[in-house]
């Protein structure tokens, strides 16, 4: 069994926030592939089907983003399942707009719903990072996360959300690689594997002194978040279809 956990916050008044790409990822897949309706379990919304032959479980936690773990550990618990069975979808300040990036393992970036998941089942978990950029300056995070996306963002969100619900199934089969080639593909880029060298030029021998690259990640302050209040349900997630949610959103903000 495979899950797939969408990371956001509970509620309308969060459901087109910069922080929720990843409740709208997930229900782009379950639009998309045919899953049952949202129920109510593990203190999350969650869903049933299959990507291929792979049995699935969405999970979209209502915890509030800063207490994702508590949803994620006891579906893993319940389920008995390793943290490789975990697909974790958030939003990444450290990547451009449009910009993807598929990973296993590692710290939480100054993420909050990383660090609440990885303090419940270990940092071995697989992410799917969907870049939203970085407002520039450290005390701008916070209101810049939780704001709607902008008018503009449409051109590349709804062909990034429609890429991830097409190409789901390779997730589920732990097809990573090619997964996440195929939404670089998807958002207009050129083929990714080894390159050969431009005409003319030889390639590097052995001892040659490789050019310097700093693949090393910044980390990201995220925003705090609003603390669930145990006394007060949280409001289900109210999305339709993705092209009717998007024409609602950008009806009414800029």
């Amino acid at each position: 069994m495979f899950i797939l956990v969408g990371l956001g916050n509970p509620g309308s008044d969060y459901a087109d926030n910069r922080h929720n790409i990843g409740f709208m990822a997930v229900d782009a897949v379950h639009r998309r592939h045919g899953f049952s309706p949202w129920r109510r379990k593990f203190q999350a919304e969650v869903a049933d089907g299959h990507l291929g032959s792979e049995k699935v479980l969405l999970v979209k936690p209502m915890t509030y983003m800063n207490e994702s773990g508590r949803a994620v550990g006891e579906v893993v618990r319940f389920y008995k399942l390793q943290p490789e069975d975990v697909v974790v979808v958030h939003d990444e300040l450290d990547l451009p707009p449009a910009k993807t990036r598929m990973k296993t393992g590692g710290g939480h970036g100054g993420h909050n719903g990383l660090r609440s998941i990885t303090s419940q089942i270990g940092d071995r978990y697989r992410r799917l990072r969907l870049g939203i950029g970085h407002p520039g300056r450290k005390e701008l995070v916070h209101s810049y996360v939780l704001k709607d996306f902008a008018k503009a963002d449409l051109d590349w969100l709804e062909p990034l959300l429609d890429a991830i619900a097409d190409n789901a199934p390779l997730l589920a089969t732990g097809a990573d690689s090619a997964f996440a080639n195929k939404l670089h593909l998807a958002l207009g880029g050129s083929p990714t594997g080894p390159k050969k060298p431009a005409k003319g030029k030889k390639a590097a021998k052995k001892g040659d002194q490789p050019e310097a690259k700093d693949d090393k990640e910044k980390s990201a302050d995220a925003a705090p978040e609003k603390p669930a209040d145990a006394a007060k349900p949280a409001e289900p997630q109210k999305r339709g279809a993705l092209a009717e949610g998007l024409a609602r959103l950008f009806g009414k903000h800029d």
